[in-house]
């Protein structure tokens, strides 16, 4: 059932994989390229480098898979806690050399009730490679912030990357249809297969810029656009509004 871990480990052990495939109702079969996910910093695109090079005091990497971006922190000498809901991933990162690397779901970090509850609050909360998509849907959001006001400490922020996907539903005379059965644009279903192995359908979330904006400042939080990508991505940061 750990379909992005089996590929993780394959690749970290051999330099190669099958294919990651990725399936979606909505769109046509995809495949990760395992090689985005142990790229250097000179391989990672500018909002990611951007990300890290703004990355500060206590982190967290959300969602960290091979542990790309924690590596590069902690070659800076910075305190970074890596985790991911894949125990295969975790295992890889740490023998790829990540300190601290764990099995938890973002969403039950504090929980009282969770064995790998972590204490404390981080000054940076990373969630790069569209993390931010673990939220789901636009009515999660707000149970997103939650969260935050719980491990986000006093003057930190989230630094996250997401993309606008209308653009997927554009014309050829550049005009944006939406189908009329649809929520909100961004919100899909996906699922994971590699080899023989298949993961549980999961929701992820495309959330554009304004729209962030907006769910952000109703839970008292602000969102600064602070680079843009190629591909209608951007990087975010997000703070608590004063």
């Amino acid at each position: 059932m750990d379909p992005m871990g089996r590929a993780i480990a394959d690749y970290h052990k051999t330099k190669k994989a099958s294919k990651l495939r990725v399936f979606s109702p909505m769109f046509e079969e995809d495949e990760i390229p395992l090689t985005t996910l142990f790229r250097s910093y000179d391989s990672m695109p500018k909002i990611e480098r951007k990300a890290l090079d703004l990355a500060k005091e206590r982190i967290l990497d959300v969602g960290a898979g091979a542990g790309c971006h924690s590596l590069v922190l902690q070659e800076r000498g910075l305190d970074v806690t890596a985790i991911d809901i894949s125990p295969l991933s975790v295992e890889i990162m740490k023998e790829r050399g990540v300190k601290k690397a764990l099995v938890q779901d973002f969403f039950e970090l504090g929980s009282q009730q969770h064995v790998f509850t972590l204490e404390g609050q981080y000054d940076t909360i990373l969630m790069l490679m569209n993390g931010i998509g673990i939220v789901g849907t636009l009515e999660r959001m707000p149970e997103f912030f939650k969260q935050l006001d719980k491990i986000l400490a006093p003057g930190g922020q989230v630094l996250c990357d997401s993309s606008d996907i209308s653009y997927v539903f554009e014309t050829e005379d550049g005009i944006i249809e939406l189908p009329d059965d649809m929520n909100y644009y961004g919100e899909h279903s996906f699922q994971m297969r590699y080899k023989d192995t298949i993961g549980e359908p999961f929701n992820w979330l495309y959330i554009d810029a304004d729209t962030l904006r907006e769910k952000a400042w109703r839970s008292g939080y602000t969102v600064k656009v602070i680079a843009e990508g190629e591909h209608y991505d951007y990087l975010a940061r997000i703070t608590k509004r004063e």
